[in-house]
């Protein structure tokens, strides 16, 4: 048997501001803070010894993992892969949610922000959210780096990274945390948990709080809870 926990970052600064965020490098707010800090002591509660530890390029997603490996006294290292960043919002980066709603109609910005395959519109590569000018992905190549994207098109990148490199240590009975981001998160809970097309629209997945799935050979699910159960959302 073995341990995987899943963490969506604690509160960004846009979340805080209710803005589409995406790839652009927002940082944890003070509520964000407390929550990777609350993540922590729970996990530490759990007293599971973990083996790997992931995360995204991001900052609210990395800090996180840094606040959460301070609470529970763990110097190990961290593998940062592109592969668990954020959904990339095209060209609804840095907007208001609610003024977007208004904007496109509540019909089209569904569509947008739940549907499984249809993307917001490209984000122009000169907007100053482009994640082309961001040196953040400097590492990256051109194809790598996208303009917007569904959660079909994350699902494309994230699962398979977990497939290859995630999997395989959990066959290994190694225990592994993930801290990544809501929709990077949603692609992989939509593989595990054999979740459909139609059914992912309605995984809310909360910041900052620890997801753990115990697991047989990497892909038996035995048991999945969160571990704050005061803002548990319904697997």
């Amino acid at each position: 048997m073995s341990k995987l926990v899943l963490i969506r970052h604690g509160q960004s600064i846009w979340n805080s501001e209710n803005r589409f965020t995406g790839w652009v490098d927002v940082d944890l707010s003070e509520k964000g803070v407390k929550e990777a800090e609350t993540a922590g002591l729970l996990l530490k509660s759990e007293n599971i010894l973990f083996d790997f530890y992931y995360t995204s390029l991001l900052k609210r997603a990395y800090r996180t993992l840094e606040i959460i490996l301070q609470k529970i006294g763990e110097k190990r290292k961290f593998t940062k892969a592109w592969e668990l960043n954020e959904r990339h919002y095209g060209s609804l980066t840095g907007f208001n949610k609610d003024e977007m709603q208004k904007k496109l109609g509540e019909k089209q910005f569904k569509l947008y922000r739940r549907s499984w395959d249809i993307p917001p519109p490209e984000l122009d590569e000169n907007s100053e959210f482009s994640s082309y000018k961001d040196p953040l992905f400097k590492d990256l190549k051109v194809n790598q780096i996208p303009k917007t994207e569904s959660l079909k098109n994350t699902f494309e990148r994230a699962v398979p990274f977990y497939l290859n490199n995630i999997q395989p240590l959990l066959k290994n009975k190694k225990n592994v945390l993930i801290s990544a981001h809501g929709n990077s998160l949603r692609a992989i809970c939509k593989k595990i948990f054999s979740i459909s097309d139609k059914d992912i629209n309605s995984l809310e997945i909360p910041t900052g709080n620890p997801m753990l799935i115990e697991t047989e050979n990497g892909t038996d699910i035995k048991e999945k809870k969160y571990l704050d159960l005061n803002r548990a959302k319904k697997i």
